[in-house]
């Protein structure tokens, strides 16, 4: 973690009566260098350094820190959710049948939120959102068939 991101997560923990401890650094590391993660994968992850970190210190670590607006989640289709730090917005597309993920810029929704919002009143949070369906090389597949 550089040590602006390290002294700002310092600085929220202390705001809120909470203190910085080595497991918190570690769980924020670890999503910050794998980009997207599962908890499991994040404590694999987290297990290399500290070997006795548990998935439930990672699950509480994970809510706290979301709740803390460092990291978010997406849901990329079925099972657990994955993170990604806060700055890493994007839409995930998630194929069907390969799993391929892709990101795209969040403008290129910008069309659609501006429709949802003047029809309904409705505000879209396209960073925390995974659309399904399927890639170019699988339809290309499909279409060869």
């Amino acid at each position: 973690m550089s040590p602006p991101q390290a002294a700002r997560l310092r600085r929220t923990l202390h705001e809120r009566g909470m203190r910085m401890t080595p497991q918190r650094q570690l769980v924020l590391d670890a999503v910050r260098e794998l980009a997207h993660a599962t908890p499991e994968q994040i404590c694999q992850h987290v297990r290399r350094t500290a070997s006795t970190v548990n998935i439930t210190t990672i699950y509480r670590t994970l809510e706290l820190l979301e709740r803390l607006g460092l990291v978010r989640h997406t849901h990329l289709g079925h099972g657990a959710p994955f993170y990604s730090a806060d700055e890493h917005e994007h839409v995930h597309l998630v194929c069907h049948r390969c799993g391929q993920v892709i990101e795209v810029p969040c403008t290129l929704l910008d069309g659609l939120g501006a429709l949802l919002d003047s029809e309904l009143g409705f505000q879209l949070d396209a960073s925390h959102l995974a659309l399904s369906g399927i890639c170019r090389d699988c339809g290309a597949e499909e279409e060869q068939k």
